[in-house]
């Protein structure tokens, strides 16, 4: 008969509020390192280090890496926090009828949720190179507009597949980011332009600039 082992017995026989309680502890641990990532990248460190999240969730180094292999899976899941910005647009209803209005309501929609995710965009950015599922993320993103896009402004009814694609470049990530951080505009200079530049392009007519939603459509 093997010799009895108090300590194996201790680990595989665990009262169940015992295992629960680990249970929750490992949860909100888990919680804590995401939110730490989250936050220094919020505060603008767009690469921050296994040795900052733990400092941050306060929480050891091992732990950081027990609940996550490499630090790729905790952009993974700044990832979804994108994603999850994105849905919020992506089936939500019109007011206007025509194509020409529900572009102009997109430029609201769509630099609502940049200004939220751009931290957490430019900082998938950076590990792009090294990461193939922030290229992936990446290629979603731009794919998910450009469907929202079709459907707001259909390609035929666009009539042009030109102006279409400029629709595209317009309103996508890297033009609200170059007014905002290459050009440094505030967030109404940098919403001024582009519904100038896209009124323009699309033919709608106003003396007064761009009409805007008078609520916020996200």
């Amino acid at each position: 008969m093997a010799a009895y082992d108090a300590a194996t017995t201790q680990k595989t026989i665990q009262p169940p509020e015992e295992r629960d309680g680990r249970r929750l502890r490992s949860k909100d641990s888990r919680a804590r390192i995401v939110a730490a990532m989250l936050a220094l990248i919020q505060d603008g460190d767009v690469s921050p280090s296994a040795e900052q999240v733990a400092d941050r969730a306060g929480v050891g180094l091992r732990t950081v890496f027990r609940h996550f292999n490499d630090m790729d899976s905790l952009f993974r899941e700044m990832s979804e926090v994108i994603a999850g910005e994105v849905a919020a647009i992506k089936d939500q209803p019109f007011r206007s009828a025509d194509w020409r209005g529900r572009v102009m309501e997109l430029i609201d929609r769509r630099f609502t949720i940049f200004e939220r995710i751009a931290p957490l965009k430019r900082a998938s950015d950076v590990q792009r190179h090294r990461s193939p599922s922030m290229r992936r993320d990446s290629r979603w993103l731009v794919t998910t507009l450009r469907e929202i896009l079709e459907r707001v402004a259909p390609p035929q009814d666009v009539g042009d597949p030109l102006l279409f694609e400029a629709l595209d470049l317009l309103l996508s990530f890297e033009s609200w980011s170059r007014l905002r951080q290459e050009q440094g505009l505030s967030q109404a200079r940098t919403r001024e332009v582009m519904e100038a530049t896209v009124s323009r392009l699309i033919g709608v007519a106003s003396t007064d600039g761009p009409s805007r939603p008078s609520e916020p459509t996200v």
